[in-house]
């Protein structure tokens, strides 16, 4: 291409600015960025309480009270701040993108909204002008300035006297927009200043029709000093019953000052959804951020809410989220540390306690166990699990069975449960959330004890054998038997065992189970499908009826002489073992149910008429 010389046109380079259109800006933040037009006033209290901070650093003693005041004409909100000069307002108030938080202003607010420079164009979004008036307290020969903006992008800069605004600060007054006179009502705006800024460090007050409240609380309630520990506890209780709108069932203080994060977890009084990962009130150097803000905690401690505040943090640019980075890493671990000691305190010390938070919240310890071994062994012998021996801890029952036997599902459990009760076979129900899993870890934490996958040829073969000549007499009933489920996949087998109420016993192991699955789908699919289905068959066991030769019920069946009464008999023992299991019956399973009920309906009815006509 050649070398080109400065005079060559083709080299030649014109540079312009971008043109920026307000109205695309605002609707921009009104609708995309912020989630309602109510940070509008959050904007308006930030920029205050920057340039308080800003001007107690140069000086101590200066004044720090804000003040809002709302009438017929708008809003003002005034502020004994560091001010502006006419420069600064050149360059922060009419400068998108540039913020006096990271320039002159020292980053009074560390890492917050300022840093995006757009907090005062979220005024726009209520607001048809923007009036400032600013003096600087740093540097005291300035003159005051007046900025005046406006929705279609327009703005004035004027000087004004210095004798009618002799103290440094800023005043901001907003004039309502069409449609947006709802946000400047008194009541909205005294209950938007609460909202934002109730932890705010130095007083608000809103005054209107010459009434003035105060808005801000002073010193969270978790710094404050009490006279007891149980004052304190009533006070935090009180606290996080009236900021999150329910009765906490306890209270957890977040003291993680190394983190420069503190604040109380709420315990629900309800359970939790563990599938729902917990929103909390977020406070950023006493502004709120918002009460819904993610992230904070652990997914496991979904049966807290949470009510803090942070100064190192970083939010979002709408700042109602916390931006995900290393820093948010460490405070959710911190985090989740103390609310493990917590419980790990009140195990020890407080018995109590720790029942009426297990009573409701089992499920979120048991989450929580499932992350921390000392944690599951802390709390072992306080949480409760289903087995043959009842709802138990597992220390009491791994004193009785060395061997612990673990079903995969609720179902499978239920299949084995009472009969291996009766048996001294100790079995837990593996098919709840986290317990499968807790239960895996158990020989780490109680030496001697060994956890096998529930295996139904082990309940089989618990089962005492019956007698040859007692089973010779069933012949006719297990030829039968066996005839009528075979369609269903289901051997038929005689066992004698306890306890005695349950005439027959449906077992059926995972490989059956499977087995059975892939021949129904099978049965549904097209040829391809069929074909391919096929190939995957494989020679499993299958499942088993066993019948209860203790129960007279299936004794008396070979005394049965109608072969089609028998054949209904042994199809109800089927459908009754079934519903034993609570596992969802197939299409085959339902129409046997069903057409047994039938017949022992027509029998019932029938042998009642036949007596009838006797009687007469």
């Amino acid at each position: 291409m050649g070398n080109r010389t400065p005079d060559d046109p083709v080299a030649v380079h014109n540079n312009y600015s971008f043109q920026v259109d307000l109205r695309g800006i605002v609707d921009l933040l009104s609708h995309h960025l912020y989630s309602s037009p109510r940070v509008y006033l959050r904007e308006l209290l930030q920029n205050a309480v920057d340039a308080v901070t800003a001007r107690v650093r140069l000086d101590p003693l200066a004044p720090t009270g804000i003040r809002l005041s709302v009438d017929e004409s708008g809003l003002r909100i005034s502020d004994p701040g560091v001010g502006l000069t006419d420069a600064d307002v050149h360059r922060f108030l009419a400068t998108i993108g540039r913020s006096s938080k990271r320039d002159d202003i020292e980053g009074a607010r560390r890492e917050f909204l300022g840093q995006f420079g757009i907090g005062l164009l979220a005024c726009f979004t209520v607001a048809e002008t923007i009036r400032v008036v600013t003096r600087s307290a740093a540097d005291p020969t300035a003159s005051p300035v007046e900025w005046l903006a406006r929705a279609d992008g327009t703005y004035s800069v004027r000087s004004l006297d210095r004798g009618e605004y002799a103290q440094p600060g800023t005043t901001v007054w907003l004039t309502p927009r069409g449609g947006a006179g709802e946000w400047f009502r008194p009541q909205r705006v005294t209950d938007l200043a609460r909202e934002f800024g109730s932890l705010l460090p130095y007083e608000v007050t809103v005054e209107s029709d010459g009434a003035v409240t105060t808005v801000t609380e002073g010193v969270p309630v978790w710094r404050r000093a009490y006279p007891s520990a149980q004052r304190r506890r009533a006070a935090l209780l009180d606290y996080g019953h009236r900021t999150l709108g329910f009765v906490p069932l306890d209270a957890i203080e977040l003291d993680a000052g190394a983190a420069g994060v503190s604040g109380v977890a709420y315990v629900l009084s309800q359970p939790g959804n563990p599938s729902d990962s917990s929103a909390h009130r977020v406070y950023l150097k006493g502004m709120l951020l918002g009460d819904a803000v993610r992230g904070v905690l652990p997914d496991w401690a979904f049966f807290v809410r949470c009510v803090l505040d942070t100064d190192t943090l970083r939010p979002t640019a709408s700042r109602e989220g916390l931006y995900e980075d290393e820093r948010l890493a460490v405070v959710r671990e911190v985090l989740g540390d103390r609310i493990r000691d917590w419980l790990t305190e009140i195990a020890a010390e407080q018995p109590q306690r720790l029942a009426a938070f297990l009573s409701v919240h089992a499920l979120g310890v048991k989450a929580m166990a499932s992350h921390s071994v000392e944690l599951l062994r802390i709390m072992l012998p306080h949480l409760h699990f289903e087995t043959t021996d009842g709802r138990v801890p597992l220390t009491e029952f791994a004193r009785h069975h060395r061997t612990v036997r673990v079903t995969a599902t609720v179902e499978e459990f239920r299949q084995v449960a009472a009969t291996a009760a009766a048996q001294g076979i100790g079995v837990v129900n593996g098919g709840y959330a986290y317990d499968r899993e807790l239960i895996a870890r158990l020989p780490r934490l109680l030496p001697g004890v060994e956890v096998v996958d529930l295996d139904v040829d082990a309940i089989a073969a618990a089962l005492d054998p019956v007698d040859p000549g007692d089973e010779l007499a069933l012949a006719p009933v297990l030829e039968l038997a066996r005839s009528v489920l075979d369609p269903l996949s289901c051997d038929v087998i005689v066992r004698a065992f306890h306890p005695i109420t349950v005439p027959a016993l449906y077992l059926d192991g995972r490989a059956a189970r499977n087995e059975r699955a892939r021949a129904q789908t099978a049965g549904d699919a097209d040829d391809l499908w069929t074909e391919i289905l096929g190939a995957l068959a494989v020679a499993t066991p299958r499942a088993r009826l066993v019948l209860n030769h203790h129960s007279p019920i299936v004794r008396r069946l070979s005394r049965i002489d109608d072969p089609g009464f028998r054949k209904t008999a042994v199809e109800s023992l089927y459908g009754q073992a079934l519903l034993m299991t609570h596992r969802p019956l197939s299409a085959a399973d339902t129409a046997l149910l069903n057409r047994a009920f039938g017949e022992f309906l027509g029998w019932a009815t029938q042998r009642a008429a036949d007596r009838g006509e006797e009687t007469e």
